[in-house]
């Protein structure tokens, strides 16, 4: 029996996702200034408003798979090699490298997730979770709750928990959505000039607030104690913020090209680009690149953003691919027997 045909639609969704995580990481180190960067800054605010609850969504939609049929021979090997490996292999690879750069030694720390490593361990854990939250009768508002009471407490970094907590809703609301949901999204004609619309409005206003909009809210790892505000408070800011992301996502999904063209094939490739482009960045920030007037100016900005756009494809391509999949993809042959010959389906 030949395999399913890729959606292109949700091809070019994820495609289009890893692109902002990209210009959201490259536009970060500007974004500090608000008053001498504030275009950049209202950039910044806007993409991290909703693009990583975006990625989250898509990520919960596509690990439906895990939830359908957990006791299938192949569903722990995938989960395994999808995430705990390659996040042992680059949180590894991450920290030996800030180290290198810093000339420091510190030792490596693998259950205190590194830098842009902390959404494997979330995938682990959501994908884990996911039987359980298909089999409640209202997934998405148990999901709310834990997320609001996960900011009363003060967690610790270990896991990155609280981060974890903090997008289950996307993930478990991703999990819950049907296929006819997306198409009405894709076919819904109205939605499109409605959804630029909301972008325009979304601009001008973190534009409008951007030197006062502090940026840890949207990081979404921090409780009230750290935001230093009440408890009430940080729960209807959580709360709004869920909602805008919400918003803006399906805006986003609106605009979405829905057939194949030349570069959808490239969503194959999008967990490479998500785990090498912070090397990339890394490198950059090492020489400064952010306090070069040329970066600064107008033109440097659109320059950054562009190569920030083109490293989204190539690091997704096929050579680079076949570079990296040892360690993106691992196969662990040599770890797993193969019980799909042998296994029997369940009665």
């Amino acid at each position: 029996m030949s395999r399913p045909s890729r959606d292109a639609y949700l091809d070019n969704a994820k495609l289009l996702a890893t692109a902002l995580v990209v210009l959201g990481h490259t536009w970060g180190p500007l974004a500090g200034a608000p008053d001498e960067m504030r275009g950049v800054r209202a950039l910044y605010l806007l993409v991290y408003a909703f693009h990583m609850p975006l990625f989250v969504m898509i990520s919960g939609y596509l690990s439906r798979s895990f939830a359908a049929d957990a006791s299938h021979p192949g569903r722990l090997r995938r989960l395994l090699t999808s995430t705990l490996v390659p996040y042992l292999i680059f949180a590894t690879a991450y920290q030996l490298y800030n180290n290198y750069r810093l000339d420091e030694s510190h030792p490596i720390d693998l259950v205190t997730p590194f830098y842009l490593t902390w959404f494997l361990v979330a995938l682990f854990v959501w994908r884990v979770t996911a039987p359980l939250w298909l089999n409640l009768r209202a997934p998405v508002a148990v999901a709310t709750v834990v997320m609001l009471a996960s900011g009363a407490a003060s967690l610790s970094g270990e896991l990155d928990l609280a981060r974890i907590l903090q997008f289950l809703p996307f993930f478990v609301l991703g999990l819950t959505v049907r296929r006819e949901h997306l198409e009405w999204i894709r076919d819904t004609r109205w939605l499109r000039p409605a959804a630029v619309l909301v972008f325009a409005a979304a601009l001008i206003a973190v534009y409008h607030y951007a030197p006062q909009l502090p940026t840890g809210w949207f990081y979404r790892h921090d409780g009230h104690a750290q935001l230093d505000v009440s408890w009430g408070t940080w729960a209807i800011g959580a709360l709004g913020l869920a909602a805008a992301a919400l918003v803006l996502s399906v805006a986003f999904l609106a605009l979405v090209p829905a057939n194949r063209n030349l570069l959808t094939p490239l969503a194959a490739g999008t967990q490479y680009t998500y785990l090498l482009h912070g090397f990339i960045v890394q490198i950059a920030l090492a020489y400064k690149f952010q306090h070069s007037p040329f970066v600064k100016s107008f033109a440097g900005v659109l320059t950054i953003s562009a190569l920030a756009v083109l490293a989204t494809g190539v690091l997704a391509s096929s050579p680079v691919r076949r570079l990296f999949g040892w360690a993106v993809e691992p196969q662990l042959r040599w770890a797993f027997t193969d019980r799909r010959a042998t296994s029997t389906p369940a009665p």
